[in-house]
């Protein structure tokens, strides 16, 4: 059956991915993003702010699956709220939710609001999946190239992380999307657990770079979250097979 998807988010670093494969598996996929885009075949781009609750009833109207993949650094929960609302007065089939591994664990603002919108999602009375996934390596990139250019490298004491690779997110998520209601997931990681330490070195070496490093203590509860692994999901997880230093192989190059 074709189905009528809105992917909130589908501008961006996972939405990019998961765009092509939804329209390319047969369906009408509708993009809501802030910014708007050109519509292509089978894709149509809608502008909305999910926070504000600007323009989402239009975007929802007559879609049969929601994928929220859209995302920020503050208002996750608002934004999850608002979407819930409307996609329930609309009648939606089925809502699909991207989370992160340690939502319900991790004492930090942005985990808080991912978990809230979870529950927004759970007790929204629609059919909902939800997915938590690992840091993307996207990301972590992001992350220490930050980091290793500071003239000493910080390497935050006890913080371990098992980055995934966003196309094998984008394949499960969109497999989520076109199968039936499930609930909350396994959760998705990566092939290994990382310190930071080894994080940054290994992308210097990449780079063709060095740093010294200098380790700092990560202070509070969220400090001791991340020491005692609350971040992972070391069983249970359903395990990628691209790792970090497959990713740097790829995008990076030394200079």
């Amino acid at each position: 059956m074709t189905k009528s998807i809105l992917v909130t988010g589908g501008t961006g670093t996972l939405g990019r991915l998961v765009v092509p494969l939804l329209r390319d598996a047969g369906h009408t996929v509708r993009v809501l993003s802030r910014t708007g885009g050109a519509a292509e075949e089978d894709v149509e781009y809608v502008t909305a702010d999910l926070v504000e609750n600007k323009g989402v009833e239009a975007a929802v109207a007559g879609i049969h699956t929601v994928l929220h993949l859209a995302g920020g650094p503050k208002g996750d929960d608002e934004a999850a709220r608002n979407l819930v609302r409307v996609a329930k007065a609309a009648d939606v089939r089925h809502l699909v939710y991207i989370s992160v591994i340690g939502a319900d664990r991790v004492p930090l603002g942005y985990f808080k609001a991912k978990f809230a919108a979870e529950q927004a999602v759970a007790e929204s009375g629609l059919p909902w999946t939800t997915l938590r996934a690992a840091q993307f390596h996207d990301l972590m990139l992001t992350a220490v190239d930050k980091m290793t250019r500071l003239p000493v490298v910080p390497v935050p004491g006890g913080v371990r992380l098992q980055p995934v690779d966003v196309r094998e997110v984008a394949a499960r998520m969109a497999e989520l999307t076109l199968g039936d209601p499930a609930g909350l997931v396994p959760d998705l990681a990566g092939p290994k657990v990382y310190g930071m330490r080894e994080l940054s070195r290994t992308y210097l070496q990449a780079r063709g770079r060095r740093r010294p490093m200098m380790p700092v203590r990560f202070p509070g509860k969220a400090g001791r979250a991340y020491r005692a692994g609350e971040n992972l999901t070391l069983q249970g997880a359903t395990v990628g097979t691209r790792t970090w230093e497959d990713f740097l192989a790829e995008r990076v190059t030394a200079k």
